[in-house]
């Protein structure tokens, strides 16, 4: 752009690596002349926020990346940032949009500044991120191998140990058999039994021998699966070094999921020590071996490397001779004979193994170097995995295979495929998947399912894990066992097994017309693909189960049924977002709370992860706690602010607080950045109510607020969150309203019926949501209440005096109370009761205390004192004295419990009110109160 007149020295060329970079430093430099912005400024108005490394550049270090050196995105955000403060995020996005697109240009593919052209080809690209893939899938097979090796050799140890503490104890009951003998043998007669007992010794004998011989041969299991370990190791690191190279000429290499290794049982040590257990502890310690050895065996295959079978007459003899499959490893794990040596007995792959190739014949010499039209299928056979549901995996083999290598190819899966591990007794079921096909053939007419039994042609065919090329008599059986007209087509055919982690997980049947025959390179490229069908399949189930899991542990956060406290109902909805794992934070929950109130909760955790359901069951067990110590609303959520500070800085939360007492008629509220609430009074009118919002929970250093308002009898009590009233067409307040107006018209319509909060909740979502399924980016929660109240008549209390005189007082105030409510079938039970609370009472405090009696659908007692420490029920000796009140509680009352409160406590139990004596059908007049 040359020189031109701003604020500040005038601009020198730009000089950037490659032509995008400075083609962003030009418009950088343009946003600086219109704002009239020098450097000097500009390097006063950034700050650590701009920047993730949290430091600012220094003024000649701001300059040099102005002039295109170093230049950092941090950076272009930045100057956008200060040069447009007022763009709103639309606004902003659209802005840096073709700025992110020369960035991304300039990382992947530059233009070279003298405009030859891209510094990197996309063919260069496209085989970095081919190689990326190779060593990702090598690297997994070495990290499996390394943890079932180290698995085996942990587990070859073990048993090595419980083999040597059994062998002593075999070797102790030999030398008893023997002394026990030869002094028999000393005696002036010989007894009967010392024929039996010599038995008995040759047998003890035996297990010491076999004994001996298992523990040699676990001690060379161990060193070789530490053998393997060690190979493993060396191959990640030089795995891992491979990809780091990579890393820094491109970024999109996907990487697999890594595999669980298979656990290998170990043998318990036996609690008996004869010679029976003995046994059977060598019969299992022989199949625990097999499986071991087996394990590691399939680890070193993994690696590429194989070990020679030892016999049974010599265990400490087994060496691991160099043998390799071919391609597994990629060119950089090549090593020379001479690093082979020096790393130790096994040796990796090399190009000129005369055994690399598992379909090689007998004897060396064997060249299967594949074609380049080999090559662009095994190319395009990576690109299978790159599916992210079962049908795209199926349709990218369609597209892989079809039509340069087969004309048809026929897949099919387990049935049920997310169960495809799981243990299996008798017929494996596999379903048919649509792959894909060339119009010019008519695609096979095979079964739809099929049951595999396991001592078929088609089993035997599906338990090895490599291709085979239909021709031989039990390849054409097997395709036979699938359809037997397909076996009669003139149409050519491999059958590719699809394992994954060593258990079967279908199978891919490729087929091709004309006159070439599949040969041994296409069961190479065969193989491919069937290994990134796997790692495909592997990926969607993988991330289906990942799903699954975060939505079940979303749920179990979540009550299943709420709290019901007398004089209030609730109604509750709650549904999760509908895009694929993304679980959220939203909560609600009732806790009820001493006095016959009810604390209402509804929260938020900000993000869609499973982080955010941890954080939100967190935060709801700490809301629990914090009622339980009767703090008024505000201080609730302050608290919850600590806590959630306490767990980290980036966790915010909003949170919406109310307590609802059914005696006062009274709901005081506290809010911390959530939307408000929604009262509907009994006379049809809705209204928003005006909390203080306060800051979201997590902020810290926040004041917050209650506000307290009338909740008559027949109000009702709306709490949402914001996945609610907040999309992407509609405005938060918008939705607000529409939430007002809707709980209006359903509170009208259905003010002349007994008033159904359930129906009423369907209604309010079903109005802001729609009826059918639709795509939720955030979760909802609803959380409706019906305030039903306690009446005045139905409520008695007195104040006591903490006096010997006080349990007497309180009798008779019961008793009266009792006999005007109509209940004097429940004097007795309840006289005693009280009379045991106000006893405790009185006796542990110094202040007066409070006798209260509620008549709802149960009679309630409550006594409340300014004592702290909350009384234990215990069961009473027979020559106790004293502990014997609260059993008595137990035994009588249907319910009991204690509460703590701000200035003490409250013991309360409930009696059950017969149903002919409910309170809308006694007097309601229960006495002065004093």
């Amino acid at each position: 752009m040359g020189e031109r007149t701003r604020a500040g020295r005038p601009w020198t060329a730009a000089r950037g690596p490659s032509a995008e970079i400075n083609e962003l430093v030009e418009t950088l430099r343009s946003w600086l002349d219109v704002a009239q912005m020098p450097v000097a400024r500009l390097y006063q108005s950034l700050t650590a926020e701009h920047f993730v490394g949290g430091q600012v550049p220094s003024l000649t270090g701001l300059r040099k990346q102005l002039a295109g050196e170093g230049l950092s995105w941090d950076l272009v955000e930045a100057v956008a940032d200060v040069c447009h403060p007022d763009d709103d995020s639309e606004t902003s996005g659209r802005r840096l949009a073709p700025l992110q697109k020369l960035w991304r240009l300039a990382q992947t593919a530059p233009t070279a500044t003298d405009g030859s052209g891209p510094q990197v080809t996309a063919r260069e690209v496209l085989e970095v991120q081919r190689q990326a893939i190779t060593a990702y899938e090598e690297l997994n097979r070495a990290r499996r191998a390394f943890e079932t090796s180290e698995q085996g050799r942990q587990q070859a140890l073990q048993i090595a140990t419980i083999l040597f503490g059994m062998l002593g104890q075999a070797q102790a009951k030999v030398l008893e058999l023997t002394r026990r003998i030869d002094a028999l043998r000393s005696a002036p007669q010989s007894p009967a039994g010392i024929d039996r007992l010599e038995q008995t010794r040759r047998r003890a004998e035996s297990q010491e021998r076999e004994l001996r011989t298992q523990l040699a041969r676990a001690d060379n299991d161990r060193q070789q699966a530490q053998a393997v370990a060690d190979h493993a190791a060396r191959r990640i690191q030089e795995l891992e070094a491979e990809l780091e190279e990579l890393k820094a000429r491109t970024e999109n290499a996907p990487r697999p999921a890594d595999g669980a290794p298979p656990a290998v049982p170990v043998p318990p040590v036996p609690a008996e020590t004869g010679l029976d257990a003995v046994d059977d502890t060598l019969e299992k310690v022989r199949a625990a071996l097999d499986l071991e050895q087996e394990a590691v065996q399939e680890a070193a295959e993994d690696l590429g490397i194989g070990m020679a079978p030892a016999t049974d007459a010599d265990h400490s003899s087994r060496t691991i001779p160099g043998q390799a499959l071919t391609g597994a490893l990629p060119r950089s794990a090549l090593a020379t004979e001479s690093q082979t040596q020096a790393r130790g007995p096994l040796l990796p792959t090399t190009a000129h193994n005369p055994l690399t190739s598992p379909f090689a014949p007998d004897g060396p010499g064997r060249n299967l170097a594949p074609s380049p039209d080999r090559m662009r299928l095994a190319s395009a056979a990576e690109t299978i995995a790159a599916g992210t549901s079962v049908e795209e995996v199926s349709a990218g083999l369609g597209r892989a295979a079809v039509p340069d290598f087969a004309d048809h190819v026929v897949l099919y899966l387990r049935d049920p495929l997310e169960d495809y591990d799981a243990l299996v007794f008798g017929a494996i079921r596999l379903a048919r998947q649509d792959a894909g096909g060339q119009a010019a053939h008519p695609p096979p007419a095979v079964p739809e399912a099929l049951a595999v039994p396991r001592d078929g042609p088609l089993a035997a065919v599906l338990g090895s894990v490599r291709p085979v090329a239909v021709g031989d008599t039990l390849s054409r059986a097997a395709l036979a066992d699938i359809d037997a007209a397909l076996a009669e087509t003139p149409a050519h055919a491999i059958i590719a097994p699809l394992h994954s982690r060593r258990m079967l997980l279908g199978c891919a049947i490729l087929l091709r017309y004309g006159p070439t025959p599949y040969d041994e390179s296409d069961l190479l490229v065969a193989a491919q693909m069937a290994t990134h069908t796997v790692l495909g399949i592997d990926q969607v189930l993988l991330a289906q189960r990942q799903a699954t899991a975060m939505m079940e542990l979303q749920r179990t956060m979540l009550p299943d049924s709420l709290a019901q406290p007398t004089g209030i109902r609730l109604a509750f909805r709650y549904l999760p977002a509908t895009a694929t794992a993304r679980v959220g934070g939203d909560w609600y929950d009732s806790i009820s709370l001493p006095g016959s109130r009810a604390a209402l909760v509804i929260g938020d955790v900000m993000g869609h992860a499973s982080v955010s359901a941890a954080i939100m069951g967190q935060l709801r067990t700490s809301v629990q706690t914090l009622s339980g110590l009767d703090l008024p609303p505000h201080e609730v959520l302050h608290h919850l602010d600590e806590q959630a500070q306490r767990l980290g800085p980036s966790h915010l939360a909003t949170c919406l607080y109310a307590v609802y007492d059914p005696i006062s008629q009274r709901l005081a509220v506290a809010n911390a950045g959530h939307p408000p609430p929604i009262l509907l009074h009994p006379d049809g009118r809705a209204e928003v109510l005006q909390v203080p919002p306060g800051a979201p929970i997590g902020v810290g250093g926040v004041d917050y607020e209650t506000t307290e308002v009338d909740a008559p009898v027949g109000a009702k009590f709306l709490m949402y969150t914001d996945g609610l009233v907040e999309t992407r067409e509609r405005e938060v307040w918008s939705g607000i309203e529409q939430v007002r107006e809707q709980a209006a018209a359903g509170q009208w319509a259905k003010s002349g019926d007994v008033f159904d909060l359930e129906s009423f909740c369907d209604d309010v979502m079903a109005s802001l949501l729609g009826t059918a399924e639709r795509w939720r980016e955030d979760d909802v929660a609803l959380l409706a209440a019906g305030f039903d109240g306690i009446a005045p008549d139905d409520v008695a209390h007195w104040p006591l005096e903490a006096t010997d005189r006080a349990p007497r007082e309180a009798r008779t105030l019961t008793r009266d109370a009792l006999s005007r409510w109509r209940l004097e079938e429940m004097t007795e039970a309840a006289e005693l009761l009280v009379s045991e609370l106000v006893t405790n009472a009185a006796r542990h405090t110094s202040q007066r205390l409070t006798l209260r009696l509620l008549r709802t659908d149960v009679l309630r007692c409550e006594v409340l004192d300014d004592e702290p420490s909350l009384p234990r029920a215990r069961r009473p000796e027979s020559l106790d004295e004293a502990g014997r009140g609260l059993y008595l509680v137990n035994r009588i009352a249907r319910r009991w419990g204690v509460s703590r409160l701000s200035t003490g406590k409250v013991v309360w139990f409930e009696l059950a009110i017969p149903d002919h004596k409910r309170p809308q059908d006694l007097p309601a007049d229960p006495g002065p109160r004093r």
